[in-house]
Order: C-alpha cells, then sequence, then structure tokens
C-alpha cells in the first residue's frame, strides 16, 4: 500500500484525551537487546480453536483479519475480559495500521495518545504521517483502542443528555446545594458505568497492559516497540513492570509519574496548566492585542474573574441550548494550552468571549476536548478517563476534606486550582473497587526505555518525565525546551532524529539529552 509522507505539524497530541484531571494516584489528604523480531506484515500464526480458551498463551494464536479502510488497515483482536478467568467473556480490541513500506519489516509499533479514553485507531491517522521515511520503511505502525475505549467495546455509562449535564455543571461548587449537587451527579456516573456491565470492573490500566501483550505475541514481534504519549506512558511503564522481558524499544513522551499519590499527582498537574498559561500570557501580552490587558498580572486576575464570572452568567453560544458554563469554559481555555499552535484561536476565543459576549469559539475548544458534536458525542472518552483512573487509584476523600485542600490547589494555580480540588470527587464517589492495587513500577530487568519531557507541558509537568526516568531502572530521560504538551514531533529536529535513531538503528540516546 503506498501512502503520501506528509510532514503535518501536530498541532494537538491526542487533543480529546489527556486531561487527566479526575484521579489518579493513592488516596492521600496530603537489558536485553531492543530490536524487535523481524515479522513479515501479512503472515500471523493459525488461530486457537475457540475451544482452547483456557489460559492466556491461546490467545496469542489468533489471526488478524486485515482489510481495508481508508489508507490503512483494519482489524481486531480478542483478550480476555478478566484475566484471572481467560476461559470467560472476552473484549474485542480493535486495530488500525499503516503497513510498513519495507517488504522486510523490523516489526510492528503500537502507538497510543493517551487518556485515558484516546482513541489509538484514530490517533493512527495523525501520527503516521509525520514519521520519517526511515520509520515508515521499518514498522508496521499499529493503533489500537484499549479496552472499553472507543470501538473496543465501549463502555458507555451515560447518555448524550446526561452527559451534558455532568460536564457542563459547576466544576467549584461554593454553597452546600452545589455540593450536593455536584456529588449526586459525580456518584450518578460511578453507578451507571457499574450497571453497564462486567467491563466497568476490567478497565484498569494494569489489564490494558496484558492486552498489549497479547497484541506484541499475535503480530509475532519476540519483543514490543512502543509509542505512548500521556497517559500512553503509565500504560507502557506498567507494561514494563508487568513484561520486562518482553521491552523493546519503548518511548514514553509527556509522561506521568506513576510514584505519585492522587493528590500529588492533581496538585502537579494543576501547577503545570499554571506554568503553561502564564507562558501562553506573556506571549499573549507580547503580541500588543492581548484581551486580557496589557501587563501579565492584570492578564491572569482578568482570566481568573472571567472564569469566576461563568458561574453566575454563562454567556451565550452558537448553539442557543449550550452556553458557555464555568465548565465548559474551563475546557475551552485549557485545550489550547496543549499546543503553542493553538494559542492564538485561544486569544481569539477569549476576545470573543469578553468584548462581545460570545463563548462560541470556547465553546468549540471544550466540545473538541469532549469529543462532542452538534449531533452528540462521538465517543465515549469523556466518560471511560473516570472509569480507567478511579480503578487504578480509589480515593476516600469527603467533601469536607476536599473544601479543606482548595488553598493548597489555589496556591499552585489560581487560575484552575479549585476546579482540580474538586475534580477528586468523582473517584471520592466511584463505587467500583479494584481487585488489586495497581503495581509498583521501576521496570527492573527492561532493555533501555526512553522518557520525553518538555519543560512547559501543561497537563504532564516536566518534572514527572524526570521522575519517571528516574524510577525505571532503565530509564533515559531526553527534555525539551519548549510549550506544549510532548516532545516528539513537536517541532525540535534534536528530540526527533533522537527518537527515529531509537526506533531504527536502537541508538539509545545520552541519558539527560537536553534539546
Amino acid at each position: 500500500m503506498t501512502r503520501g509522507r506528509r510532514r503535518r505539524g501536530l498541532a494537538v497530541l491526542a487533543v480529546v484525551a489527556v486531561l487527566a484531571t479526575g484521579c489518579a494516584g493513592d488516596d492521600d489528604p496530603e537489558a536485553d537487546d531492543p530490536t524487535p523480531e523481524p515479522t513479515a506484515a501479512t503472515e500471523q500464526p493459525s488461530p486457537a480453536p475457540d475451544s482452547d480458551r483456557s489460559n492466556v498463551a491461546a490467545y496469542h494464536d489468533q489471526t488478524i483479519d486485515w482489510s481495508d479502510c481508508g489508507e490503512y488497515q483494519c482489524g481486531s483482536v480478542e483478550v480476555p475480559m478478566d484475566y484471572a478467568d481467560p476461559s470467560g467473556a472476552t473484549v474485542e480490541i480493535q486495530l488500525k495500521r499503516a503497513p510498513a513500506e519495507s517488504k522486510d519489516p523490523i516489526g510492528t509499533m503500537f502507538v497510543n495518545p493517551g487518556g485515558p479514553g484516546a482513541s489509538g485507531v484514530d490517533y493512527l491517522e495523525s501520527f503516521a504521517p509525520q514519521m520519517s521515511d526511515e520509520v515508515l520503511d521499518n514498522y508496521d505502525i499499529i493503533g489500537f483502542d484499549p479496552r472499553g475505549v472507543a470501538e473496543s467495546d465501549p463502555l458507555v455509562c451515560l447518555d448524550d443528555a446526561e452527559l451534558d449535564e455532568l460536564v457542563a455543571y459547576d466544576p467549584d461548587p461554593d454553597t452546600p446545594d452545589e455540593v450536593t449537587k455536584a456529588t449526586e451527579l459525580a456518584r450518578g456516573l460511578g453507578e451507571a458505568c457499574a450497571d453497564a456491565g462486567e467491563l466497568s470492573a476490567h478497565m484498569s490500566t494494569e489489564e490494558v497492559a496484558r492486552d498489549l501483550d497479547i497484541l506484541r505475541a499475535v503480530v509475532g514481534d519476540r519483543k514490543l516497540t512502543y509509542y505512548g504519549a500521556s497517559y500512553g506512558t503509565y500504560i507502557g511503564a506498567t507494561y514494563a513492570e508487568l513484561f520486562p522481558d518482553r521491552v523493546g524499544r519503548v518511548v514514553l513522551d509527556g509522561a506521568i509519574d506513576p510514584a505519585l499519590s492522587s493528590v500529588e499527582l492533581n496538585l502537579q498537574q494543576v501547577a503545570g496548566f499554571q506554568t503553561a498559561v502564564e507562558a501562553y500570557i506573556d506571549d499573549c501580552v507580547g503580541s500588543g492585542a492581548c484581551p486580557l490587558g496589557s501587563d501579565p498580572d492584570t492578564a491572569m486576575d482578568r482570566l481568573i474573574e472571567f472564569l469566576d464570572g461563568l458561574d453566575q452568567e454563562p454567556l451565550e453560544t452558537n448553539d442557543p441550548e449550550r452556553p458557555l458554563t464555568q465548565s465548559l469554559g474551563f475546557y475551552g481555555v485549557a485545550l489550547p494550552l496543549y499546543s503553542q499552535d493553538l494559542w492564538p484561536y485561544l486569544t481569539q476565543g477569549l476576545s470573543d468571549a469578553l468584548e462581545d459576549g460570545d463563548g462560541s469559539v470556547l465553546l468549540g475548544f471544550a466540545d473538541t476536548y469532549l469529543s462532542r458534536t452538534p449531533n452528540g458525542y462521538s465517543d465515549n472518552s469523556a466518560q471511560v478517563i473516570s472509569a480507567v483512573n478511579c480503578l487504578d487509584h480509589p480515593v476516600d476523600l469527603t467533601t469536607e476534606l476536599i473544601e479543606q485542600s482548595e488553598s493548597r490547589y489555589e496556591q499552585a494555580s489560581p487560575v484552575f486550582g479549585r476546579i482540580f480540588a474538586w475534580s477528586m470527587l468523582t473517584c471520592s464517589q466511584w463505587p467500583i473497587q479494584p481487585e488489586q492495587s495497581a503495581p509498583e513500577i521501576d521496570g527492573a530487568g527492561a532493555a533501555p526505555i526512553v522518557v520525553v519531557g518538555s519543560t512547559r507541558a501543561p497537563a504532564t509537568p516536566y518534572r514527572w518525565a524526570a521522575a519517571l526516568a528516574g524510577e525505571l531502572q532503565s530509564g533515559v530521560l531526553v527534555s525539551r525546551d519548549g510549550d506544549g504538551h510532548t516532545g516528539y514531533h513537536m517541532g525540535n529536529a534534536c528530540v526527533d532524529d533522537a527518537i527515529d535513531a531509537y526506533f531504527v538503528q536502537g541508538t539509545v540516546p545520552d541519558d539527560g539529552l537536553s534539546c
């Protein structure tokens, strides 16, 4: 199959998927040869008989029935819903592949854009065209929808109207009635997911990592080649902990630090967004035409005032039924911080809102983040993010403890602090308890794992990448000085060349490489 080798800049990496403000961490009130075995793009093992599902290894003996879907090929693989009972119910994982252009590829590269809840199948269409000729020649590149996500037997808990009410409601309730309502909505999401079926109890990242090992085996690779962004780094790090001897060339970009408690993750993440919004405001003010004001302090105060004002007076938008509430305004401002390419559009949206009382542009950003179209939600990302995070790291916080934490969050971010404090409410109300704790991660015995961090990243602050590279026994840190969420294909040739050389030649970057 021939594909045009386009070189499009990635304006937003996994634009709907990576703002993990729900819950991720424990509750706290305060080298093998990395080269994969070559595999032919079209030759797969014979499938196992349907009756032979008594152990996980039987799932390795599947054949993927690839079929053309646009420029790419689509297929699926079965995995056990419950790894404690591999002979029971299954989940069908959907795949999309960009076949290698070489007749003798190195192997398969699996890619995941994050979330939890982003579609790797959709992501492939933006990821593959940016790859160098050498990578395209040498790898089949496969994007996959993790279990319960997008097209992989999606977990759907709420209908569109219910989800609209949830995502638009006051994100930092400040009266007893608002706290009660917010708690009811959070609890309602968890109960609806519990009622949606058995899959809701099997959405953990550990199970996704086990699924990924089945995918690796089915395509015939001895070791895993993987690129994960944002939450996708947690999948990759968990894989390294579970299967260190099967780690090949793995890149974790825009990393999450799995060693942090939920509160510290949340506090550090909101500090990352504060760093990003400060960088945006400096750029906006420097342009000489910033709708927030002519100096950074004034601009910051006006942004805080604008978001707070939406709580009492939402703005009209081009959808008469959906005004710009404080929650939707938050999403509308936060999403463009993921990429400097979007800053001019954020300025336009703020100008429309502040000068004309029109929240349409910011609502458009919020809808993009939430995967909402004029016809409803196009995927389940806005729901499944909680289903995964709350299973990975359950939280036990009362509303009183959340209220007490507000000042600490506001110190980390005057703009977004209270919203992040109250984001802990969802997992504190989650009714589904994990069967076991998430594993501690050091990846002992794994081949070198490249961890990439950007110095002014919003959702995954640079300190997380530095921490993960240190926690992984074979971690190698690559630092990108810049704005935006991730480092690869963000306009930095130093980063791109280092990662390409690692994927194609197996050349491990110098630990501490600064780009």
